[in-house]
């Protein structure tokens, strides 16, 4: 059976928001796909425009700034034949449903897809540390979700997230990683003393910050959460593609 190129399930990545945090997510769908050579990777559409406004000043400020810029993106992905599309940023997820609600494809969540995770290990995590923006932990993109199935949330003491997570966030974002780093790592660390199971990482700059270190109970990053959704949705449509696809000798 053969296939061209353009008969291929698509995806499409709604990035920038940071760049940073695009590439480590394509790392995590690269990492995560079982391909044996190219061929068998992900066709990947990648849409990374920094140029999107701050997406917790707005949520914070009352503002709808990114919309118009998520929207152009959304558009163009569409427009070069992505079938799904993922947002490797937790908290333009604020906006998800007005997308999700505009789009002719799917979008996927990455908070659905980190909770249905953790859903699924709730037997050996009953509360969890989650780090995150202000604006996603204000707008309780986890909460409902990780409370539903039973699962505590804790968060930093609002001290703590704005000196450490915060800035960490944007130390990352301004290219200072090593001072990120020390910052998050130290919210984490104390997230972490307060006898939690494990530790949510919800906002795609932290896993970058914090790749590599160990705080004494499980990490879960949101980021490589969506990217096993992503694989997921490829294997599923990719099947789908295979079974109406007619055969040619």
């Amino acid at each position: 059976m053969n296939h061209t190129a353009s008969a291929l399930p698509t995806l499409g990545v709604l990035g920038g928001m940071g760049p940073l945090a695009t590439v480590d997510f394509m790392h995590k769908v690269i990492d995560a796909t079982p391909a044996r050579h190219d061929q068998e990777h992900i066709p990947v559409i990648v849409h990374s425009v920094p140029q999107i406004p701050d997406r917790t000043t707005a949520f914070l400020t009352g503002s709808d700034a990114p919309w118009d810029y998520l929207l152009a993106g959304l558009r163009v992905l569409e427009n070069a034949g992505a079938d799904a599309i993922a947002i490797p940023c937790n908290t333009a997820h604020l906006w998800h449903g007005r997308l999700a609600a505009s789009a002719r494809v799917p979008v996927l969540h990455i908070g659905h897809a980190a909770c249905d995770a953790i859903g699924r290990r709730a037997d050996a995590v009953r509360r969890v540390g989650l780090l995150a923006t202000s604006a996603t932990l204000q707008a309780r993109i986890y909460h409902s979700e990780l409370e539903r199935a039973g699962i505590e949330v804790v968060m930093p003491s609002p001290s703590r997230q704005e000196t450490q997570v915060m800035a960490g966030i944007h130390a990352v974002k301004a290219g200072q990683l090593e001072q990120g780093r020390l910052l998050l790592r130290s919210a984490a660390e104390a997230l972490a003393d307060s006898q939690v199971d494990a530790l949510l990482l919800a906002c795609t700059e932290i896993p970058v910050a914090l790749a590599g270190l160990t705080f004494g109970v499980p990490i879960l990053d949101a980021t490589d959460m969506l990217a096993r959704e992503c694989v997921a949705w490829w294997q599923r449509a990719l099947a789908h593609s295979l079974s109406i696809t007619p055969a040619h000798e």
